[in-house]
């Protein structure tokens, strides 16, 4: 085997790790935005880790076609907006997984607190 083909098989191991692990973070981040926000629920483990691939995914949509990232600090008012309105969305793909406008913007401000202080990228 050549050096290029080790670095290429070490550099998809590291990848498909950081998207575990980004994904492991969103659903960290997610379970702990729905518990501390009133009419925001996720009603068990499979539901909640759906919803953070969701998130993932609508996130990465709105990156590769606007640009704007969906993270309630890091883009202003924009992306404040924008991460409440992809909670608030995510609903309509993930059963058990329910929250009110009111709820989606509680929970976008939650989601950005949680978010700063955990490790990781990870943004909505």
């Amino acid at each position: 085997m050549t050096d290029n083909q080790a670095s290429s098989q070490s550099k998809g191991k590291s990848t498909v790790l950081q998207i575990v692990g980004r994904l492991v973070v969103a659903a960290i981040v997610l379970g702990i935005t729905a518990f501390f926000t009133p009419g925001f629920s996720i009603n068990n483990l499979w539901s909640l880790v759906a919803a953070a691939i969701v998130l993932s995914i609508i996130d990465y949509l709105i990156v590769k076609f606007t640009g704007l990232h969906a993270s309630s600090f890091g883009k202003g008012f924009v992306g404040f907006v924008l991460s409440a309105i992809v909670l608030y969305v995510t609903q309509f793909f993930v059963a058990g997984y329910s929250i009110s406008w009111m709820a989606a913007i509680i929970g976008a401000l939650v989601y950005g607190i949680v978010d700063y202080f955990l490790p990781g990228e990870q943004q909505v």
